[in-house]
């Protein structure tokens, strides 16, 4: 019984550890840019993006895709490093255990 009232101690613990962790890495900033730093997109931890800037140089109205490719690649980079860096904190905090509805 001793044992089993140590689990829950524990379970508690993790879950207000999470809990913390998770606000911390809603306020977090993630950037990614491509064409040089032209394009900056910032996501944060729960993936939502925050912010996409474009510089005025890389807008050439008879070259709609190329701006296109730039601001994909900007945003999927961003969201690549939020999801990694969330990844490896909730790893820290459940030791590997991967727990579904985590982010």
């Amino acid at each position: 019984m001793a044992n089993m009232n140590q689990m829950m101690k524990q379970a508690q613990q993790m879950q207000a550890k999470l809990g913390t962790l998770q606000k911390e890495l809603e306020t977090r900033e993630f950037e990614g840019t491509s064409g040089g730093g032209m394009v900056k997109a910032i996501v944060n931890g729960k993936q939502e993006l925050i912010d996409i800037v474009i510089d005025k140089e890389c807008v050439d109205p008879n070259d709609v895709e190329m701006l296109q490719d730039l601001v994909k690649t900007a945003l999927n980079q961003a969201l690549t490093t939020s999801q990694d860096s969330v990844s490896k904190a909730m790893s820290k905090v459940t030791g590997g255990l991967s727990i579904p509805g985590l982010f």
